[in-house]
C-alpha cells in the first residue's frame, strides 16, 4: 500500500511521544458495562433485512454477518463516539518503534467449549489472514503486516514491514479473533465456510450460534462466561435475528410486538413517527459514515474527468438532504473528511454546486454533443441496495437531475447480497451506497484510493494521491499527517474520485420493555454490539 524509508530513524522518537500520549482507556470490568439487569431467560428478537452470506468472520461483508459473527469472535478494540480505539479485548496496545507493535490482552476470555481464548488465537488469526488473504476489510488493513508472535498467554507482539502508524489501531478494531483450534485444521481461513455444518460453532463472544433457517431466523444462545457483560454473564437467554423483506415489513413487527429491536437504521421519514408511538423507544447513535457515488474508471466515459465532474454538478445535494434524510444529514463539503473528524476536515474544500449548466458545458468540453432532445451520446447504469430505502429515494432523485443536464442514468436495484458481490466485481457504471464507519483517515483513504484498496470502487490509481496516502502513513506528527491528508482530500474531490454526499447521526428503534442499551457509532455497532445485546434487560 505505501512505502518510505527516510526520516524515519529521526521520526521514531516522534512517534514514542505521541504513543505516550494516547494511553487507551481501560479495559471494560465485568459488570461494568450497562445497566445491571442481570440474566434472564428472556429472548430478544432482532429483525434484519438480509440474510448471512459468511458465517466466517474473517471474510464476512454483508451487515447480518458482522452482527450475528461478533456475537461470537470478539475485536481487540472497540470505538468510541469520537473514532477513538477502546479496550475490548486487549487491554493494553501500542508500538514499541516504529515497525514492531503490540497488544496485551485479558486472561479471562473462554472459548465455548472450554478453551482458553490467548495470545496464541490472536497471532494465529493474524498470520492467517496475512498468510491467506480473505477478500474483505481485515486483511485490507493488512499491506505493511508482516507477522505476530504470542510471546506469552497474555502478549501479542506485531512485526511491521515498514512504519505505519495506523495499523495497529485499525487490525485491532476491524479483526475479529478466530479460535486456533476450530479453523486451523480446517486449512485456509479464505476458504473455511464455518458454516456449522462439523459440530456447530465455538464462541468466545456473548452468545453463541446454534441454528440457523435461510430466509427466517439465525438463533443464538447465551454462554455462561463472558466477563464484558454486567455480572459476568448476558443478560438475554437468547438472541434470535428474524429476516424480513424490508424496513417497513421491520416496523410492524415491532409495533407488533413480534420483535423487540430492529438491528438496521430507521428511514429518516420513519423516525419521527416511531419517536411518538406508544411502547418504541427510537435512540440516537452517532455516524462515522458517509453516503457516497463512485464512478467507474474503467468505464472509458467515466475515465474523462470532465464526464465526472459533470456528474457530480448535475446532483441537488441540499434537496436529497431536505427532502429525503429530512434534515437529518450535513455536508461534508463533497470530502471523504467528515465533520465528525475534527482535527483532519478541511472547512475550505466546498461541495459540489448543482448546476446543470454547467454540468453540459462539462459534457462537452468532454468531446459530447447532444441530439435534438438534449441528450448526450452516453447511459450509465447506477446500481444500489434495494433494501436501502434511503439510497433507493435518492437515486431516483440524481436520476432525475441527471436528465436536466443530459445525462441518461439507468437505476439497477437488487438485493443486498447481489448488489455486493457487484460491488465487488465492478459490475456497474455508478455505485450509489454507504460505507458506515470511516474511522482512521489514512486507513480509509489506504483502503478507498489505492490501486488494490478493497473498497476502490472508482478503480482510480494516481500516482500523486498514491503518495500523499504513503508520506501520511508514516508520518508521526499529527499536524504534518493533517496537512498531507488535507492535500489528499483535495485531490479526491478534485479529481471526483468520491462523490460523498452527506454524513449522519442514525436513529435505532426498539421495545420499551427493553433497556440497558450500550450504543457504538455506525450501523454496524450501533446497539447491536456484543456489549449493547449482552447488557439489555427487560424493564
Amino acid at each position: 500500500m505505501r512505502t518510505r524509508t527516510s526520516a524515519l530513524i529521526a521520526g521514531a522518537a516522534g512517534l514514542l511521544l505521541l504513543l505516550a500520549g494516547c494511553a487507551p482507556e481501560a479495559p471494560h470490568p465485568a459488570g461494568s458495562s450497562g445497566s445491571a439487569g442481570g440474566a434472564s431467560d428472556d429472548t430478544l428478537t432482532i429483525a434484519t433485512t438480509t440474510d448471512v452470506v459468511n458465517f466466517n468472520p474473517l471474510i464476512g461483508n454483508s451487515r447480518s454477518d458482522y452482527w450475528i459473527t461478533n456475537l461470537m469472535y470478539p475485536h481487540l478494540l472497540s470505538i468510541g463516539n469520537d473514532g477513538k480505539k477502546k479496550a475490548e479485548l486487549a487491554t493494553k496496545w501500542g508500538y514499541t518503534d516504529t515497525t514492531h507493535g503490540y497488544y496485551d490482552i485479558r486472561d479471562d476470555m473462554t472459548w465455548s467449549d472450554g478453551q482458553p481464548l490467548t495470545a496464541e488465537d490472536v497471532a494465529y488469526t493474524m498470520n492467517a489472514v496475512k498468510q491467506d488473504a480473505p477478500a474483505g476489510t481485515y486483511y485490507g488493513q493488512m499491506a505493511h503486516f508482516a507477522s505476530a508472535k504470542a510471546v506469552s498467554k497474555k502478549r501479542v507482539e506485531v512485526t511491521l514491514t515498514q512504519p505505519d502508524t495506523s495499523v495497529i489501531d485499525e487490525i485491532g478494531f476491524w479483526g475479529n479473533v478466530v479460535p486456533e483450534h476450530v479453523f486451523q485444521p480446517a486449512g485456509s481461513v479464505a476458504k473455511f465456510a464455518n458454516d456449522g455444518s462439523s459440530g456447530g460453532w465455538v464462541s468466545a463472544g456473548p452468545y453463541v450460534l446454534t441454528s440457523k433457517q435461510v430466509g427466517q431466523s439465525y438463533t443464538l444462545e447465551r454462554v455462561q462466561h463472558y466477563p464484558l457483560a454486567p455480572g459476568g454473564t448476558p443478560g438475554p437467554a437468547k438472541v434470535v435475528y428474524r429476516v424480513f423483506p424490508d424496513v417497513n415489513t421491520e416496523i410492524l413487527a415491532l409495533q407488533s410486538g413480534e420483535v423487540d429491536l430492529i438491528a438496521n437504521a430507521l428511514p429518516p421519514a420513519q423516525v419521527k413517527q416511531l419517536q411518538n408511538a406508544q411502547g418504541i423507544t427510537v435512540q440516537e447513535v452517532t455516524g462515522l459514515g458517509y453516503a457516497h457515488m463512485t464512478y467507474n474508471m474503467d468505464n472509458p466515459d467515466l475515465a474523462k474527468l470532465e464526464v465526472r465532474q459533470a456528474l457530480a454538478h448535475a446532483v441537488d445535494y441540499d434537496a436529497i438532504r431536505k427532502v429525503v434524510l429530512q434534515g437529518q444529514a450535513v455536508s461534508t463539503g463533497s470530502s471523504p473528511l467528515m465533520p465528525v473528524l475534527k482535527d483532519y476536515y478541511d472547512p475550505s474544500i466546498k461541495e459540489y454546486s448543482f448546476d446543470t449548466k454547467l454540468a453540459r458545458s462539462l459534457m462537452e468540453k468532454a468531446g459530447y454533443t447532444a441530439d435534438a432532445d438534449g441528450n448526450f451520446p452516453v447511459r450509465f447504469r447506477l446500481i444500489y441496495s434495494l433494501q436501502d430505502t434511503v439510497t433507493a429515494s435518492w437515486v431516483q432523485l440524481v436520476k432525475d437531475d441527471a436528465a436536466k443536464a443530459g445525462i441518461v442514468i439507468d437505476l439497477a436495484w437488487s438485493e443486498r447480497n447481489t448488489y455486493l458481490a457487484q460491488t465487488n466485481a465492478g459490475d456497474f457504471d455508478i455505485y450509489a451506497g454507504n460505507f458506515a464507519i470511516m474511522d482512521d483517515p489514512v486507513t480509509n483513504f489506504t483502503l478507498a484510493y489505492l490501486p488494490k484498496g478493497s473498497i476502490n470502487y472508482t478503480h482510480n490509481d494516481d500516482p500523486t494521491l498514491n503518495d500523499l496516502i504513503e508520506q501520511a502513513s508514516t508520518q508521526t506528527d499529527t499536524a504534518k499527517k493533517i496537512s498531507i491528508m488535507r492535500k489528499a482530500a483535495k485531490l479526491v474531490h478534485d479529481q471526483v474520485y468520491d462523490n460523498v454526499m452527506y454524513t449522519q447521526n442514525l436513529y435505532f428503534a426498539h421495545s420499551s420493555a427493553w433497556t440497558g442499551f450500550v450504543p457504538e457509532p455506525s450501523e454496524l455497532l450501533s446497539i447491536v454490539n456484543p456489549i449493547s445485546v449482552s447488557s439489555a434487560h427487560k424493564r
